[in-house]
């Protein structure tokens, strides 16, 4: 079996000094013997230790770390443009500064101790997405620096918009353009943002008078595509589709093409996040804009400035971006939004 591989708390037991001397010896830095300099090094060859460069700028001071901890998905990760925009957003913010940012991909199983090795050796802070109230309320309250995506357990920083506004300005405009059997489809439930689209989707319906028919599931172009064939089969009338994630919107515009529903002409249909997604279908999609880069870099910001305090929160406005999947009989597309 591999042998583990020797660590800072290795080379200082064998050395006989503190952990604190074995990083001055390895950053060249002042207060520690010659003699026990000498000592150390010859520790580090003897056990082959190796540090971490992330570890070592932290420590000589030379860089800072933005932890980025996501729970989902490794292959999710690499395929969202949700979260290429949040590590977008991060890094345009660190632009020009010696911080770094790590990021963190692991599922719900491995994600407590995952946080609680991150609470012991925090930098700049942690954007957590993703993570659970409860958990992310114990991670705060041993680390108060850390902003979640989407509002959290009570007294967690959070950053993000209005979006129960955004899904009530969606089905609205549904409805202003004509349409009177609309439906959504909704992301799952316990998720914050999930949880206030749903809501305002369900505030539209209630004032429009409009009947709340809706199927929920994960943030996932297949869950679009069965869901929107499972609302085909019940409500075979249906004029319009409400769906709370541009990967979703997706799905259900190919399965709408596979029942033979052209979009906007049979069924129209409005998605949210205004992603580069929105506007490379066909026909280009009606989406609730989602700031998730000046998102991301805000709450990049408040961390590097130590702006952060328990319920500090930064909150976008939701728009409407409107294409040619939602426009109504006698609209004109050169009108709409780009």
């Amino acid at each position: 079996m591999p042998q583990r591989r020797p660590t800072l708390a290795d080379v200082a037991a064998e050395a006989g000094v503190s952990k604190a001397a074995v990083s001055r010896v390895i950053n060249d830095a002042p207060g520690v013997s010659a003699r026990t300099r000498e000592r150390v090094r010859e520790v580090i060859a003897g056990l082959g230790f190796r540090p971490d460069p992330v570890a070592r700028a932290l420590a000589s001071g030379h860089g800072e770390v933005i932890e980025l901890v996501v729970i989902d998905e490794a292959s999710i990760f690499g395929t969202s443009p949700y979260y290429g925009r949040v590590t977008a957003g991060i890094l345009q913010e660190l632009t020009g500064s010696t911080a770094q940012l790590r990021v963190h991909v692991v599922d719900e199983a491995g994600a407590p101790a995952l946080l609680g090795r991150i609470a012991d050796a925090v930098s700049l802070g942690v954007l957590l997405i993703n993570v659970e109230p409860s958990m992310a309320a114990e991670f705060y309250a041993r680390c108060d620096r850390v902003v979640s995506m989407g509002p959290s357990a009570p007294g967690v920083p959070y950053v993000g918009m209005e979006n129960a506004d955004g899904a009530y300005a969606a089905v609205v405009h549904l409805h202003e353009s004509g349409r009177r059997r609309i439906v959504a489809l909704h992301g799952p439930e316990g998720n914050s943002c999930a949880d206030d689209r749903r809501e305002g989707h369900r505030r539209a319906v209630r004032e429009l008078g409009l009947p709340d028919v809706s199927a929920s599931g994960r943030f996932r172009r297949t869950a679009g595509y069965e869901l929107t064939q499972r609302l085909l089969a019940e409500e075979p009338e249906l004029d319009a589709m409400f769906v709370s994630c541009d990967l979703m919107a997706t799905g259900a515009m190919q399965a709408l093409a596979d029942a033979g529903r052209h979009v906007p002409g049979d069924v129209a249909v409005v998605g949210f996040d205004d992603s580069v997604i929105a506007v490379c279908t066909t026909p280009p999609m009606s989406s609730v804009h989602q700031p998730v880069e000046r998102m991301a870099a805000a709450a990049t910001r408040a961390m590097v400035k130590r702006q952060l305090a328990p319920y500090w929160r930064c909150v976008f406005p939701a728009e409407l971006k409107v294409r040619q999947s939602s426009i109504g009989a006698g609209q004109c597309p050169s009108a709409l939004n780009s």
